[in-house]
């Protein structure tokens, strides 16, 4: 199988490549990234192709993909402060972005097309375990964008017959995912601001819950998707039903750093939902054998990461 990542210079994307290598029925792995988030050192020491474009350029998202089997569409400008600072860019690079690669799949033939969209989604619906019959209540521009991806995967699959599958990726962490950067996820943030002796800053009084999903996990779903060509063109969350809140997730950096961290309060962001955990019954019911990583257990390995790009630093 040839496979095409969108945004596989990025964490998912990084991982997914390495992840993808160890698989023999896998013969070529090809990355579009322009490397506005991503970073090429993710596919360091990986058999890949790379291509380093915006998913944007019709013509280029044509070249990658031609004869390929299918295409992880990951690519994306994450996180919701930066759809409120610049919500036409995030529109542009999150619904034109999906749109243009369904339609070089299109195209190309009808390839396979995974897509990763978010639950943010859901944004004002109080009701938990969110399941995906909710009704959409986004509270970002980012969200809106991501809702559109999952309408046009519906959309292409009703209207030409392209096989896809989009899920609602829920606050992934793991290796590989950086801090350095000004929209950094909570557990690389906080595991970097423990390991320097710095404060971990929470929005809000901490009682948020988020449900936590290991990438590992992630990556093993996918590449089950990938290899039995799983199609739903329902959107499916990537979840497993936990609901850690983040004054819960404090103790398990400081177990796994073995380092005190210290609360920095701050004001609530605008656009973040107090509570986000996931109804897995749809992703069960297509993927029952898949047992995901507990949070302990990421934590660990995410500090583990974080240990050894420090030495690789040291070293260079």
């Amino acid at each position: 199988m040839k496979i095409v990542i969108t945004g596989g210079a990025g964490f998912i994307g990084g991982n997914l490549a390495g992840a993808l290598a160890a698989q023999p029925q896998i013969t070529q792995i090809r990355v579009i990234d322009n490397l506005s988030t991503g970073h090429k050192a993710n596919l360091a020491g990986l058999d890949v192709d790379f291509f380093e474009g915006d998913i944007q350029d019709a013509a280029l998202v044509d070249q990658v993909i031609r004869g390929a089997d299918a295409v992880v569409h990951l690519a994306a400008l994450p996180s919701v402060p930066r759809s409120l600072r610049d919500p036409l860019a995030s529109h542009h690079a999150n619904a034109t972005g999906t749109l243009q690669v369904l339609d070089s799949a299109r195209r190309a033939g009808g390839l396979h097309v995974i897509a990763a969209s978010s639950p943010s989604v859901y944004g004002a619906n109080p009701h938990l375990p969110k399941h995906e019959s909710l009704a959409p209540a986004p509270m970002s521009p980012y969200a809106v964008t991501k809702l559109a991806t999952e309408a046009y995967l519906s959309a292409y699959h009703h209207s030409f017959d392209l096989p896809v599958l989009p899920f609602r990726f829920f606050n992934v962490y793991g290796p590989g995912q950086r801090a350095d950067h000004a929209y950094a996820a909570v557990i690389p943030k906080w595991i970097s601001a423990t390991l320097a002796g710095q404060p971990v800053t929470v929005f809000g009084d901490g009682t948020q819950t988020r449900d936590f999903t290991y990438v590992g996990t992630v990556c093993r779903i996918l590449i089950d998707a990938l290899l039995h060509r799983i199609v739903e063109p329902r959107p499916v969350n990537l979840a497993f039903g936990t609901r850690t809140s983040l004054l819960d997730l404090i103790p398990e950096i400081q177990a796994a750093t073995g380092r005190p961290a210290r609360r920095e309060h701050r004001v609530p962001r605008a656009g973040d939902v107090s509570h986000s955990q996931a109804d897995s019954a749809r992703l069960r019911g297509l993927f029952p054998e898949v047992t995901p990583v507990p949070i302990r257990e990421g934590v660990d390995a995410t500090v583990d990461w974080f240990h050894s790009a420090v030495v690789k630093r040291a070293s260079n």
